[in-house]
């Protein structure tokens, strides 16, 4: 065998079907395009969501509701994780960077430290915004807030 030599396996390659070529070939004259309507005319495109003249289905149901543009989505980080987190890695003060570390955020995530769980050590916490619980949970241990 050698690259000279080299066929596909028997039957596993078709030759394409040649349309418009001439009655002769079974697939001239309309050239599978049935005969004339909108479809069978050069330059045809459908567009998009085109329901044969009925009224489409993205007209006919109704608009709703709307997206704000100001709106902050932040991650919330319980105080439980942070418990766990600090255990693990020893730590006294968690900021933004130690979570993104951790796989816990990514990078450009506003974080939020909410409430939820118990917190055993003091705590120097930096991030975006805390929720009331999450606050008067690090200061009962006389551990330090700051928001970025």
């Amino acid at each position: 065998m050698e690259l000279s030599n080299l066929k596909p396996a028997k039957g596993s390659t078709k030759s394409r079907k040649r349309i418009g070529r001439g009655q002769g070939s079974g697939k001239g004259g309309t050239a599978t395009r049935g005969h004339k309507g909108q479809k069978s005319r050069s330059g045809y495109s459908r567009k998009t969501g085109f329901e044969g003249g009925q009224m489409p289905l993205q007209r006919r149901v109704p608009k709703f509701g709307f997206k704000n543009i100001n709106r902050k989505a932040y991650k919330g980080i319980n105080v439980s994780t942070l418990q766990a987190l600090a255990e693990k890695k020893k730590l006294k003060e968690i900021s933004v960077d130690t979570l993104i570390e951790a796989g816990l955020v990514q990078k450009n995530t506003l974080v939020k430290i909410l409430g939820n769980g118990e917190l055993k050590t003091k705590l120097n916490v930096k991030a975006h915004a805390f929720s009331k619980s999450a606050v008067e949970a690090i200061e009962a241990l006389e551990g330090s807030v700051e928001q970025i």
